[in-house]
């Protein structure tokens, strides 16, 4: 995951601290509140700025209006020993997907492995927080999700799935989770936002245009062009395996009949699907001796033959590890974008803004 040049700093405490009162603001319990901004706070640290506090903004709009709720819980409306659907009654997607994602971990304590699709959620942020949550308690994870369409497939002139995100973790030893969380398009939609946003050019692979035809011009996202699916078919087919696991299994909306998020009616629910799976260690190996093979391979790889001007091969994950622990010391150096975007909502809501 590429970071963006940042120019100010602010402690993860003050950041959370805002998100907090941003969200109670609007009628969010602190409980939820607080559930949301751990996990929004968690992902600027990492350097994922599309995906952390910046995404605030256009929640509390949902919230003000209706399109996200502010009172309820999660509910199970169907569970087998090693299987689960959960009703998100339309609250923030952070909140449904930490349950949702507990719940796979309780399955799998008990049997070895666990999976919960989700239904009538919201956008869940970054996938890769709740493969955390499974690699934090000895157990390897993935988390996956559908979207609106904003991707196109091979051969097509405009998008027919979502950015579908999937991420998944592996618990480590002495070394930092491996940990992956990738759209399966070429980038994440919010890039290219932000690149509109800041002025920045975009490669001639992220997106197309109208004609179907690679374009440079980022302003075409959403309404006149389409991502480009990542790898060609083989992104396109990795994004359906996800619509069929997270939206086709789960009951939510698929494709075209979930709602964006960000854009149109914002009083409306999205009915995102979300796919959780846990996978319980220890059920199958000794969870010591995991991290031992686990950290074996990272020092593999890290010993391997470097090509020339390469200094380090990294593995997934580690930059994002390495920036949180230094973002912990030192503050969370965030981009203009978000001090914008967070100066932004606190005068929305008359809250001081937290830089």
């Amino acid at each position: 995951m590429a970071v963006e040049s940042c120019n100010s700093k602010i402690s993860a405490d003050d950041l959370q601290t805002f998100c907090v009162a941003v969200m109670e603001n609007v009628g969010v319990s602190t409980s939820h509140a607080t559930t949301t901004a751990e996990a929004l706070v968690m992902t600027d640290t990492w350097g994922v700025f599309t995906h952390g506090t910046k995404l605030l903004h256009g929640y509390q709009k949902r919230l003000r209006v209706g399109g996200l709720l502010t009172e309820g819980e999660p509910t199970i409306v169907k569970q087998n020993p090693a299987s689960a659907i959960v009703d998100g009654g339309s609250l923030l997607g952070q909140v449904t997907s930490k349950f949702a994602m507990q719940l796979a971990i309780d399955l799998a304590k008990n049997i070895g492995i666990g999976f919960v699709g989700v239904r009538n959620s919201c956008h869940f942020g970054a996938a890769g927080y709740y493969t955390w949550l499974a690699a934090s308690q000895g157990m390897i994870g993935v988390s996956m999700a559908n979207d609106v369409p904003i991707v196109a497939g091979p051969g097509s002139r405009k998008a027919i799935l979502g950015t579908n995100p999937i991420s998944y973790a592996v618990p480590a030893g002495k070394h930092d989770p491996i940990m992956l969380d990738m759209a399966t398009s070429t980038v994440a939609a919010g890039k290219i936002f932000a690149a509109v946003q800041s002025g920045r050019p975009i490669p001639d692979n992220w997106i197309i245009g109208p004609d179907g035809l690679p374009s440079t011009d980022g302003s075409l996202i959403p309404d006149q062009g389409a991502l480009q699916p990542m790898a060609g078919h083989k992104g396109y087919g990795i994004a359906l395996l996800i619509e069929s696991l997270a939206a086709l299994l789960t009951g939510s909306a698929v494709t075209w009949d979930v709602g964006s998020w960000l854009f149109g009616d914002l009083s409306q629910a999205t009915d995102h699907g979300h796919a959780f799976l846990a996978i319980d260690v220890n059920s199958l190996i000794p969870l010591e001796e995991f991290h031992s093979r686990v950290d074996a391979l990272i020092d593999q790889i890290h010993k391997a033959p470097k090509a020339e001007g390469s200094e380090r091969i990294y593995m997934p994950g580690e930059m994002e590890w390495e920036r949180r622990r230094h973002a912990l010391a030192e503050g969370i150096p965030l981009p203009e974008d978000v001090i914008a975007k967070l100066r932004e909502l606190a005068e929305e809501v008359e809250l001081e803004s937290p830089v």
